[in-house]
């Protein structure tokens, strides 16, 4: 899909496009290296390396959702900073992974806050400590378990977990008054997920949580999705959410019952599709199906 027409179907409104001017504009469009597109009510995304990140700029101040990796998280900054003078409030992790949380450390000295679920951080800190990068991380000062929120400007922005299911500390970001919701990762759009079993996943309780996300959210919820098989199709509706979870269920079902059926673990990993998915895609499959098998056959 051609760059302008991506535009075009990513809701640019008229408010969004005098927030970011005229000149920043044309750059982004002459820009092939990262995304970087408002959405509606101040609210917008960015993508480059990793997973998505999505952003907000009103009159008292700029929030982040996602990090990617340092040096992309470095050309958000600057992008934002070109829009506004306005003070970095919170960054915000839908997870520990670290196409997420690497790039935390760029905002170190330059967002006053950030934050995360309990376990989230509990995950970034194992993780860094395991590797010995402990000095390449900004950790989230505030956590919370089930629900927190907070306001900048006019915009309320709340965060929601609805238990396990790409991890053990998946938040859903929720914009509330442009009623744009990051994902992060528990949607997959259209590709193959990796499911952390090291960090508490659970291929079982995964679609639940997102059946939790569609009775939350409403069909004019607008979601940014942490990675999609075509990279233009990160942002999505609450259809999409409700396939990733169809793809979910059928995942756990096809494992479960090729498990009852006496199949080895080889056999099962030989598949190559999931029974009744068709649009799934990429070259991951083999790693959901691990994960699903590995939870589905612990003592």
């Amino acid at each position: 899909m051609e760059r302008r027409q991506f535009l075009r179907n990513t809701a640019l409104t008229a408010s969004s496009l005098a927030l970011l001017g005229r000149k920043s504009f044309a750059a982004m469009l002459a820009d092939p290296t990262y995304q970087f597109i408002p959405l509606r009510n101040n609210v917008g995304m960015f993508a480059e390396q990793g997973g998505t990140i999505a952003w907000l700029i009103n009159k008292e101040g700029i929030v982040v959702v996602d990090a990617e990796f340092p040096d992309p998280a470095k050309h958000l900054i600057a992008e934002l900073q070109k829009q506004s003078t306005v003070p970095f409030e919170w960054l915000i992790n839908t997870h520990h992974h670290g196409d997420h949380t690497g790039g935390n450390i760029s905002f170190k000295g330059i967002v006053k806050n950030v934050a995360a679920h309990a376990n989230s951080l509990a995950n970034q800190k194992a993780v860094a400590e395991k590797n010995n990068k402990v000095d390449q991380q900004l950790y989230p000062d505030t956590t919370f378990t089930d629900t927190w929120k907070v306001k900048v400007g006019d915009e309320h922005i709340s965060a929601h977990y609805f238990g396990t299911g790409h991890t053990n500390g998946d938040a859903m970001i929720h914009f509330e008054n442009a009623n744009i919701v990051h994902t992060g990762d528990l949607v997959f759009n259209r590709r193959y997920p990796f499911v952390d079993n090291s960090a508490g996943a659970s291929v079982k309780h995964w679609p639940m949580a997102l059946e939790q996300a569609t009775k939350k959210f409403d069909k004019n919820t607008m979601f940014v999705f942490g990675h999609a098989f075509d990279p233009q199709k990160v942002i999505g509706t609450m259809e999409d959410v409700k396939l990733m979870q169809d793809f979910m269920e059928k995942l756990e079902a096809y494992v479960s019952g090729a498990v009852k059926a006496g199949k080895t673990k080889d056999e099962i990993m030989a598949a190559t599709s999931i029974p009744g998915v068709t649009e799934w895609q990429g070259d991951g499959i083999q790693r959901g199906i691990q994960s699903a098998y590995e939870e589905l056959t612990k003592s």
